[in-house]
């Protein structure tokens, strides 16, 4: 059955919405026990009600949420090449993150989460 997420993915532009397919599985594979949920508008993975990763579409580029102000800021040094903000990482329509970097940003964020910040 059609969930939430998958409509909010099928209301996503091309490429955009086939890049965050990509993304969604990718995500899948890192995060096997989390819940898929649209969280602020967007859809996201959260594990035990906190989120861990989310992700959405706009005109000219994709965003990955890592859920928290701190994630991104931490993996700097990674992100060459790559716009981001405290709470978005910016990469291209149509060239979805790489699983490793991906299990990068997830990693940061269970790694924080388990140090009690949420």
């Amino acid at each position: 059955p059609m969930t939430e997420v998958d409509d909010v993915l099928a209301g996503y532009p091309q490429p955009q919405q086939d890049t965050l397919r990509v993304v969604r599985e990718r995500l899948r594979e890192l995060l096997p026990d989390a819940d898929e949920v649209i969280a602020y508008g967007v859809p996201a993975f959260k594990v035990d009600g906190v989120g861990i990763a989310g992700y959405s579409a706009s005109k000219k580029h994709c965003s990955y949420l890592p859920m928290s102000g701190s994630v991104l800021g931490t993996i700097a040094d990674s992100l060459d090449g790559y716009t981001w903000s405290k709470g978005a990482l910016r990469f291209p329509v149509d060239q979805p993150l790489s699983q490793e970097m991906l299990a990068l940003l997830v990693t940061t964020r269970q790694a924080e989460i388990a140090a009690g910040k949420k």
